[in-house]
C-alpha cells in the first residue's frame, strides 16, 4: 500500500503540488494545482491517509470552529511536506539548478509504476470526468466487476475462497471482543453470508441462536448440507428474511479493515 501510494504521489506530482502551494494545502487545493476532477477527492483522501500514515507528509485536523461554512471535515485538513515528501519534488530542481532527488525515488518505484496496476492507477486519477468512472479493477481487468472476474476464472482468482478465508480469521475475534451483541437474541439473518462461514461460527457460540444465510441462487447452490444455518436464496434489495437481527460483514475498500455490523 504504501508503494502504491507513493507511485500516486509521483504520478500526479502530489509533492510538487504541496510545493508550490507553500509547503501546505488541503485536499481541494491539492487537486486543483495537480490538475485532477474534483470528483477524486475521497480517493486523494485515501492515498494522503497511507502517506501520513508513512510519515510521508503530515496531516494538521482543523479546528471543527475553524471549517469554512459546507466544508467537510476531511476537506479542511491541512496536509504539510516533510524531508521524505521533498524528495518528490521536481519544481525544486528548476530553480536550484540541481538535479532532483526525485529521480532515485522513481528508479526505486519503477517496478510498481510499470505494472498493469500502477498504469492503471495513474490512468484512473487523470481521468477527465465529472463521474468516477470505472473502477481500478476494472480497468485492470478488461472492465470486469470483481464478481464476474471471480466466476470466470476462480482458480486464478479464488475470491469467495479469500473471503471465506477473512471469517475464520476474523469471526472467532468477534465473538471473543463483542460476543456480548448476540446474548438476547433468538434469531439473525447474515446478508449476503456467503457459504456461511460467518453465521456457523455464530451458531456453534450460540446454539440457541437460529441463524439464517440470505444469498444469491447461485451462492446458496453450492451451500454445505448438515450444518445447523439455514440458507435462503434471494436478494437483499428485495427481501430479507425476518430476525430479530441482521447481522453484515463488509470490506468496502482494500484501505479500510472489515467493517461488522449488526442492525
Amino acid at each position: 500500500m504504501k508503494s502504491a501510494a507513493l507511485t500516486i504521489a509521483l504520478d500526479i506530482r502530489i509533492a510538487d503540488a504541496v510545493y508550490r502551494l507553500g509547503g501546505a494545502a488541503t485536499l481541494p487545493q491539492i487537486l486543483a494545482e495537480a490538475g485532477i476532477n474534483p470528483c477524486k477527492l475521497h480517493d486523494l483522501r485515501r492515498v494522503m491517509r497511507v502517506l501520513t500514515v508513512s510519515g510521508i507528509f503530515t496531516v494538521q485536523q482543523p479546528e471543527m470552529a475553524a471549517e469554512a461554512p459546507g466544508c467537510r471535515h476531511d476537506e479542511a485538513a491541512v496536509y504539510k511536506l516533510t524531508a521524505a515528501s521533498r524528495l518528490l519534488v521536481r519544481d525544486k530542481s528548476s530553480t536550484t539548478g540541481q538535479v532532483s532527488p526525485f529521480l532515485s525515488v522513481h528508479l526505486f518505484l519503477t517496478p510498481w509504476r510499470e505494472s498493469q496496476m500502477g498504469r492503471c492507477m495513474q490512468a484512473w486519477f487523470r481521468q477527465d470526468q465529472q463521474q468516477p468512472g470505472p473502477s481500478l479493477f476494472a480497468l485492470a481487468n478488461n472492465a470486469q466487476t470483481i464478481w464476474e472476474r471471480a466466476e470466470g476464472d476462480a482458480a486464478a482468482f479464488p475470491f469467495n475462497n479469500a473471503m471465506a478465508s477473512d471469517t475464520a480469521f476474523l469471526m472467532p475475534i468477534v465473538l471473543k471482543e463483542c460476543g456480548e451483541v448476540f446474548h438476547g437474541l433468538t434469531s439473525i439473518v447474515d446478508v449476503a453470508g456467503g457459504l456461511g462461514g460467518a453465521a456457523a461460527t455464530i451458531a456453534a457460540a450460540f446454539p440457541n441462536l437460529k441463524c439464517t444465510v440470505l444469498d444469491l441462487p447461485h451462492v446458496v447452490a453450492k451451500a454445505p448440507s448438515g450444518t445447523n444455518v439455514q440458507y435462503v436464496a434471494g436478494d437483499i434489495f428485495e427481501n430479507i428474511p425476518p430476525a430479530n437481527a441482521v447481522f453484515l460483514k463488509v470490506r468496502p475498500t482494500p484501505d479500510i479493515c472489515p467493517i461488522i455490523c449488526l442492525i
